[in-house]
């Protein structure tokens, strides 16, 4: 599993560094020692062994958790030119806002959920005992134009599956981002030991239901009028695949 075990850090500043850095997404190491306050000579020797473990890493000069993700992969149409990466720290604002106007354009319940959880919380990653949460993007000329999100509690009872939403702004669906999104998404979640990845969407928006049974998603179940959306209730579709 992506988190099989409990993490031991060998020292408590260690486990709090980590943690820190965990929860806020990437922060300056500066930042960390002080709100930590923690001395300089500790400080450098624990983000060392940390960086050394592999659970820390430095980018542009912040300290973020290490989550190995694979690397950014090019794709070229006849009229369009993007890419499929990790997403980072910075895209949370671009993926935040990309998440909103989907939901709003297609009412996608879930989705919408998790723009709010993490515009709260301010950071885009998890990787604890308790959550693993991933992000991939679709970008355009470096900005946000898609996602797809990966949470998976590490419960023992439910460590085997994950929880998935995919999404690409209205200008940009039609070209394969969607697709690649998934696919990428679907790949990660295989590589980190889920066996079964999981969405639900509301029966009214029928574009996403038949984006994913073309990609091989089956429906589980259906709750009956389990959302009430402008005064009408209606059906939750609740959709899996095997990997």
């Amino acid at each position: 599993m992506a988190f099989s075990e409990e993490l031991e850090f060998g020292h408590e500043d260690r486990k709090r560094i980590y943690e820190y850095v965990e929860r806020k997404g990437a922060v300056d190491p500066e930042t960390v020692r002080t709100q930590l306050r923690i001395d300089a000579g500790g400080f450098r020797h624990h983000v060392a062994i940390l960086k050394r473990d592999g659970r820390l890493q430095s980018d542009n000069d912040k300290l973020r958790v290490t989550i190995d993700a694979g690397a950014r992969e090019e794709y070229v149409t006849e009229d369009l030119e993007f890419h499929i990466r990790p997403a980072r720290q910075e895209d949370l604002t671009g993926i935040v806002g990309a998440i909103r106007q989907v939901a709003e354009e297609r009412t996608y319940i879930v989705a919408e959920s998790v723009a709010d959880e993490i515009d709260h919380e301010n950071a885009l990653l998890r990787y604890n005992e308790l959550e693993s949460r991933m992000f991939f993007v679709a970008t355009v000329e470096n900005e946000v134009v898609g996602w797809v999100h990966l949470n998976a509690p590490e419960l023992d009872k439910l460590s085997h599956t994950a929880e998935l939403t995919v999404g690409v702004l209205e200008e940009y669906r039609g070209h394969g981002l969607g697709s690649h999104l998934l696919s990428r998404g679907l790949e990660w979640a295989g590589a980190n030991g889920y066996e079964k990845v999981y969405q639900s969407v509301p029966s009214v928006n029928e574009d996403a239901i038949e984006f994913l049974e073309s990609h091989g998603w089956g429906t589980e179940a259906i709750r009956k009028d389990h959302y009430k959306l402008n005064g009408e209730y209606t059906d939750e579709v609740m959709m899996a695949i095997e990997l």
